[in-house]
């Protein structure tokens, strides 16, 4: 087999295969024999169809099976042999003018780039660092506590402020008219939470029981109703119902129903505090592999195999389509995806995969046995029953696999941060967290 590799630009390839017919045709021969084998066709027994009969029916499909079979085997044995690595699928196609007896193809494809990192010592990556205080733990109680909480009718007279839940009748028009979406009989809120529009918010706050009111609400330019985005509606407000919330005592009965094993206070704080450690571990791994893969970046050049980008941008479409069609979403295949929105990401991804390998390998930071389990024990740790969240993780190889992914993010994360000039700069737990104060 002859062969011939040219470049046509920056990553692209071109390479010249030649097979001999006599391959072919005793590839296509030998395939419609056993096929004679087995085929049925009406008019014959099993096993007893002529041969001529069996290749005028499946000759032409045994022949373009065989074609593509053997083309594809010396391409990669070409590529072996001329040690390239191909990124994506080649494009053959036949050639004309090929020597008697022999069929000529040509195969573009792209390789895979040489991919430079520079001197990681000059890189700068701002490493950033949260604890949890006893401020965090009374907000996490907060929370626990609003959970758990029950609503019981407020005094006849009294009027609605933060926190109660109101059941109201409402109705909206603009210029006039009624608008979809825009009415509601029955319908609860607490006041305070967001579940409402401010405007309508500030309207009930203050309302007393069977009190109406009529007030004006001015739809956000971005609101999600397009029908309604922008435009001011005159709604009336009726309040049937005003409950005050009652928040359950921070004490041994809360603790139990929180599964505390002691049953305590301090037990329960003390619970809460490792979640939130375990929170912020998570968050602040996040945020500085982040910054040191951002840095990674920067200092590496590298040309990116159209092929790669094309694969990583069909993954997405298809992850963002089964995405909508768990959430209920109907017709999902016709929804337009245009490629230029997720094609940034793509980009960046398939160049961060192609960095990060290339340093695993010239750093040889590859996962070892005893960091993937320490890892798999560690993720199974936030739950009750960690030996079998272990169980679950090594009784499949592509949820290991993703574990081992994992670790190696750290260990390049680790081995950056080792080298490059670090800033550390130590966050809030409500800026951690992107909570307001």
């Amino acid at each position: 087999m002859a062969v011939n590799v040219e470049t046509l630009e920056k990553l692209e390839r071109k390479m010249t295969l030649s097979l001999p017919l006599d391959t072919i045709r005793g590839e296509v021969e030998t395939r419609l024999r056993k096929l004679a084998r087995t085929v049925k066709m009406d008019g014959f027994r099993p096993g007893k169809v002529p041969m001529s009969v069996v290749a005028q029916r499946y000759g032409y499909s045994v022949q373009y099976e065989v074609m593509n079979d053997k083309v594809g085997e010396a391409f990669f044995s070409a590529a072996n042999e001329a040690q390239l690595r191909v990124a994506g699928q080649p494009t053959i196609t036949e050639k004309d003018g090929a020597p008697e007896g022999q069929m000529a193809f040509d195969a573009v494809f792209e390789v895979f780039p040489e991919v430079k990192i520079g001197d990681l010592a000059t890189a700068e990556v701002e490493k950033v660092s949260a604890a949890t205080t006893d401020e965090a733990i009374d907000r996490t109680l907060d929370i626990l506590r609003k959970q758990r909480r029950s609503f019981a009718q407020r005094a006849q007279g009294a009027a609605a402020e933060d926190g109660d839940r109101v059941t109201v009748d409402f109705v909206g028009k603009i210029d006039g008219e009624p608008f979809d979406g825009g009415k509601a009989e029955d319908f609860p809120f607490v006041i305070a939470e967001g579940q409402m529009l401010p405007e309508f918010e500030t309207a009930v706050r203050g309302m007393k029981l069977g009190e109406s009111k009529t007030f004006p609400l001015a739809f956000p330019a971005d609101y999600h109703g397009k029908d309604v985005a922008g435009k001011t509606a005159d709604f009336m407000v009726t309040v049937k119902k005003i409950e005050a919330a009652h928040l359950p005592e921070v004490n041994e009965q809360l603790a139990k129903s929180l599964g505390v094993a002691d049953g305590s206070v301090d037990g329960l704080r003390a619970d809460i505090r490792k979640n939130l450690e375990r929170e912020i571990k998570f968050r602040l791994n996040a945020r500085n592999k982040q910054a040191v893969m951002d840095a990674l970046l920067a200092k590496s050049e590298l040309d990116l195999p159209k092929a790669s980008v094309q694969a990583e941008l069909d993954r997405m479409i298809e992850s963002a389509r089964a995405d909508l069609k768990a959430r209920g979403m109907k017709d999902v295949e016709k929804l337009p995806m245009p490629e230029d929105g997720f094609r940034p990401q793509a980009e960046r991804r398939v160049r961060l995969g192609l960095v990060v390998a290339e340093l695993v390998k010239a750093a040889k930071l590859q996962a070892t046995p005893e960091q993937i389990k320490a890892q798999v024990e560690e993720l199974a740790a936030s739950y009750e029953k960690p030996e079998e969240v272990v169980r679950y993780y090594y009784a499949d190889n592509r949820r290991l696999a993703d574990v081992e992914a994992m670790v190696i993010e750290n260990n390049v994360t680790e081995h950056v941060l080792g080298q490059a000039k670090v800033t550390e700069k130590t966050l809030g737990f409500d800026e951690l967290m992107g909570q307001s104060a």
